[in-house]
């Protein structure tokens, strides 16, 4: 993980500096150091520090920069919490700042608004799931932001679960087709997979039930008593999944259904980040 990671922030120097830093190159000295440090404009929850600590990792060759941590992910931020202390190579304060605010904000943004959406049912049932609704090359750690935040990731990705929606249903022919196909290709190629299969009203969910072969029904788009009525039907053979547009306002009715996850995409991108700053530090 963290090296893959680092091939993200090498990348997102090589677009952020290119040539050189010349604003810094021009204005301040080789060799000289100083001392900033990194402050809650906010509340909020931790994320990615970590992440802003190896952005400076790579830059400065002779690692001489010293991080005092106060913080640690997870954690919550109060407006005018000091997060951490950086003392050292100037040059590479100045050229890694915004890169690694870039990514600690948008974490910590993330975690954030997990953590809202998680209040929300805290003690039920029902478990918040993130969705592949993330930043080409940023999921692993945006997917990490919403555990922090307290949520479920859900599949990473294309490879790791089966799920059949309403176009891969649509070009199999049919929810029957679907299944079989899957569960022969499953076999044939020797992959244990977990499959999921999305329906979208309640003759969908009568066609799934009688075919079974799946492990997890996705309620797309049900109102929250269709949802209650569907659960009860489906009564525990599967596990339960709604989605669909299920925001702050309407997520507790969601899962006082007794639904068993709810997907939200906003958690990755409907996100505003986090206001946390770096400043010159007089102590």
């Amino acid at each position: 993980m963290k090296e893959e990671i680092k091939r993200h922030i090498l990348a997102a120097l090589e677009e952020d500096v290119q040539q050189g830093d010349y604003s810094t190159l021009a204005s301040v000295k080789e060799g000289e150091t100083k001392k900033v440090k990194l402050v809650a404009k906010q509340d909020g929850i931790l994320c990615g520090i970590d992440v802003f600590c190896l952005v400076f990792d790579l830059l400065d060759k002779s690692h001489n920069i010293k991080i005092t941590k106060y913080k640690k992910d997870g954690e919550e931020l109060h407006k005018g919490d000091i997060i951490l202390r950086m003392e050292g190579n100037a040059r590479a304060i100045l050229t890694g700042e915004r890169t690694a605010l870039n990514y600690m904000q948008l974490l910590s943004g993330i975690a954030t608004t997990t953590k809202e959406y998680v209040s929300l049912i805290e003690g039920m049932h029902t478990k918040l799931l993130d969705t592949r609704k993330t930043t080409p090359g940023l999921r692993l750690l945006e997917k990490y932001a919403v555990k922090i935040g307290g949520g479920y990731n859900h599949r990473f990705g294309l490879f790791d679960m089966i799920m059949l929606k309403d176009n891969h249903i649509d070009f199999a022919g049919g929810i029957k087709q679907a299944i079989e196909q899957t569960n022969n290709y499953l076999k044939a190629n020797n992959l244990d997979l977990k499959i999921e299969i999305e329906v979208r009203d309640f003759k969908e969910l009568d066609e799934v039930l009688q075919i079974g072969g799946v492990d997890r029904i996705m309620l797309d788009n049900f109102s929250p008593m269709d949802l209650t009525k569907a659960i009860d039907i489906i009564n525990g053979r599967y596990e339960t999944e709604a989605s669909g547009g299920i925001n702050k306002d309407t997520l507790r009715t969601y899962a006082e259904s007794g639904v068993d996850y709810i997907s939200v995409g906003a958690l990755t991108h409907h996100i505003s980040a986090l206001d946390i700053s770096l400043v010159a530090d007089d102590e």
